[in-house]
């Protein structure tokens, strides 16, 4: 069982977070409580396992960014614990995940990459390609944005 705390700080965290100096004291000043009794509660709720996941979506476009590219990368297995850090360490990467190939699509490790267009993002991928030794991938461009939504409990 959930107390009103912790569902008051679940709902105020599956909302958009503030972009300030201290986002969690603005936070807990929305529920009227201390940052730090804020922070205590999110800990223990993701301690618990009930907060298992705590991400950010970024609106690129609103950044300036006009293309972007899921590249598909082809990482022999033994290498993709040095390669996945490899690649996520470029600025222009957003998300580095390893994915199960199959027979009709060797790719298992994924980068998305942002740019100001898609020559740029073919320069990316070459770059992040000798930096990490891959040389098999693929370049998928993003044509429509689909509405990124996620669950909401406690409302």
């Amino acid at each position: 069982m959930l107390t009103e705390i912790e569902k008051k700080v679940i709902s105020a965290l599956q909302g958009n977070i503030p972009v300030c100096e201290q986002p969690y004291l603005a936070l807990a000043a929305g529920l009227g409580m201390s940052e730090e009794e804020f922070l205590t509660t999110a800990k223990g709720l993701d301690d618990r396992g009930i907060i298992r996941r705590f991400g950010a979506t970024l609106k690129h476009q609103k950044s300036g960014y006009t293309a972007n590219a899921m590249v598909a990368w082809s990482v022999d297995e033994a290498r993709v614990q040095e390669v996945g850090p490899t690649m996520a360490g470029f600025s222009e990467v957003s998300h580095c995940y390893r994915r199960n190939p199959t027979t009709s699509w060797p790719y298992n490790l994924y980068t998305m990459i942002h740019a100001f267009d898609e020559p740029s993002c073919h320069a990316i991928a070459e770059k992040i390609s000798r930096a990490a030794g891959v040389e098999e991938y693929i370049l998928l461009f993003s044509k429509k944005e689909l509405k990124k939504t996620s669950m909401r409990y406690f409302d």
